[in-house]
């Protein structure tokens, strides 16, 4: 999972460089062709996004970095960590739902993927299967029972 992320960051990483080091540098310079400058929408066009790439590169810099400092001997083998599939089931409503707590760069709402960060991936974090957690979310509380688990070092297993 971690090395999907970093996969990922980098290859953004590589594409805004060649935008700075390339398309931009050559969008100034056709819009310097056009003359002045102070109503020039091409000219300020390319500035700002200029500006847009800096900063996001530095975001993703710094996320790379954090990637790298993550231990996974820290992760629990036993308990809800990051990188577990979880499956609950909601006390009230008795719906069966099933998530995978990721980092939030790794965020896909359409494979079910919760935050670690996010109110019910905290609300999940350390719960062992047979637990009832209760998780305090904007639209109210629920109380899920966890009933299956398979930890980031259970799926790293199984793909072996």
């Amino acid at each position: 999972m971690i090395e999907r992320i970093r996969e990922k960051l980098t290859a953004e990483v590589e594409q805004l460089n060649h935008e700075l080091n390339v398309v931009l540098p050559e969008a100034l310079r056709k819009a310097l062709q056009q003359g002045d400058l102070r109503e020039n929408g091409d000219y300020h066009a390319a500035l700002e996004r200029q500006q847009f790439v800096h900063a996001r590169l530095s975001h993703l810099r710094a996320r790379l970095s954090k990637l790298s400092h993550i231990d996974l001997s820290k992760v629990p083998r036993d308990r809800v960590g990051l990188g577990s599939r979880v499956v609950v089931v909601d006390t009230q409503t008795k719906q069966r739902e099933t998530y995978e707590l990721v980092i939030p760069d790794a965020m896909d709402m359409d494979e079910g993927h919760v935050s670690v960060s996010s109110p019910l991936g905290r609300g999940l974090l350390d719960g062992k299967p047979g637990d009832t957690v209760t998780v305090r979310l904007p639209a109210g509380t629920r109380k899920l029972k966890i009933v299956e688990l398979a930890t980031l070092h259970d799926q790293v297993t199984d793909k072996t």
